[in-house]
């Protein structure tokens, strides 16, 4: 062949399949880890407030010999509110493989996204282990309170997956006045610091885990309480002052900061009204639903005080098909 004849430009591979599949399914599982996050401290919740822990008798069976409950004449609802809980575990172990799956061989993006699609698996594992403490320790409180924090750290680093999921990978951008971006992490410490307490005022009140041992942790339930809602204050100031700081700031800045107020205002609510009603078990319950979307709100507010591009050194991702995977 002649020196002479222009070489033919080599036709650009086919996207790969298995990185249009992971494009198309990446978002619906990255939220479907975040619902089913949020669900566990619902039926967590539940088998707190109906004294359920000990349904099962041991761990990781229900009971000697048998993974799931026997109806039989003597038996309670108990043991079926906690087997479901621990069903939920496992539906939360499978979404947590499917996040492994459609993060972490995603090379197009960064390698620190990508090892935070472990985390899912990780806190699940850790809960199970942390639950399983728990029945072989007889609900001991300190363990139960770790179980229901654990799950709002759960819930924290889902909702960051979320959020990365759809941005790029490029160094952050604030868009958020100074004194602002200055005020955001003493918001998170706060919001931190209402969650611990909240599970201690929980784990000191009637609705500690146990029917037949109330008021686990030896402090008075009512003095929590105050010690709580004024931790919950500070965290309302708190975000008023972010309010104002961001009122010029951008759309969705705006639009957040207000789901943020609906959430904060919609829990005190309902935590002013258990209190004043006696606690009853489905207010309580709302209460530790409203908490984990609180964390999940806050986590998102925080996350919209900046913006990142895309990485100068990476490869773009594209919005309809995966780039051609290297040679």
């Amino acid at each position: 062949m002649s020196s002479d004849v222009a070489a033919v430009p080599a036709p650009r591979p086919a996207p790969s399949r298995s990185a249009a599949w992971r494009d198309r399914l990446a978002h619906p599982v990255l939220v479907a880890n975040l619902v089913g996050q949020i669900g566990i401290v619902v039926t967590g919740g539940a088998v707190r407030l109906t004294g359920s822990g000990l349904g099962c008798s041991t761990w990781p069976q229900c009971e000697p010999g048998q993974f799931a409950p026997v109806f039989h004449e003597a038996a309670t609802y108990h043991r079926f509110v906690e087997f479901g809980n621990r069903t939920l575990t496992g539906v939360l172990s499978v979404l947590a493989v499917l996040v492994i799956l459609v993060v972490w061989p995603d090379r197009r993006r960064a390698r620190s996204y990508r090892l935070l699609g472990f985390a899912p698996l990780l806190g699940v594992a850790a809960q199970a282990v942390i639950g399983g403490v728990i029945v072989l320790l007889h609900l001991h409180p300190a363990w139960v309170s770790l179980h229901f924090l654990v799950s709002m750290l759960l819930v924290v680093l889902s909702t960051l997956l979320v959020h990365r999921g759809r941005e790029g990978d490029g160094a952050p951008v604030p868009v958020a006045p100074p004194a602002a971006q200055a005020l955001a992490p003493v918001l998170a410490v706060l919001l931190a610091v209402v969650l611990v307490l909240g599970a201690v005022t929980t784990g000191a009140g009637p609705h500690s885990g146990d029917e037949e041992v109330g008021y686990r942790f030896a402090v008075d339930p009512y003095l929590m309480a105050r010690v709580h809602a004024a931790a919950v204050w500070l965290f309302v100031a708190a975000l008023v002052a972010l309010l104002v700081l961001n009122r010029r700031g951008p759309q969705v800045l705006r639009r957040r900061g207000w789901v943020m107020v609906a959430l904060v205002a919609l829990q005190g609510l309902i935590g002013y009204v258990q209190v004043a009603t006696d606690l009853p078990v489905l207010l309580v319950l709302l209460h530790m639903l409203g908490a984990a979307l609180l964390a999940a709100g806050t986590t998102r507010y925080l996350l919209t005080f900046r913006t990142r591009g895309v990485d100068a050194g990476a490869t773009a991702r594209p919005a309809t098909a995966p780039a051609a995977s290297p040679a």
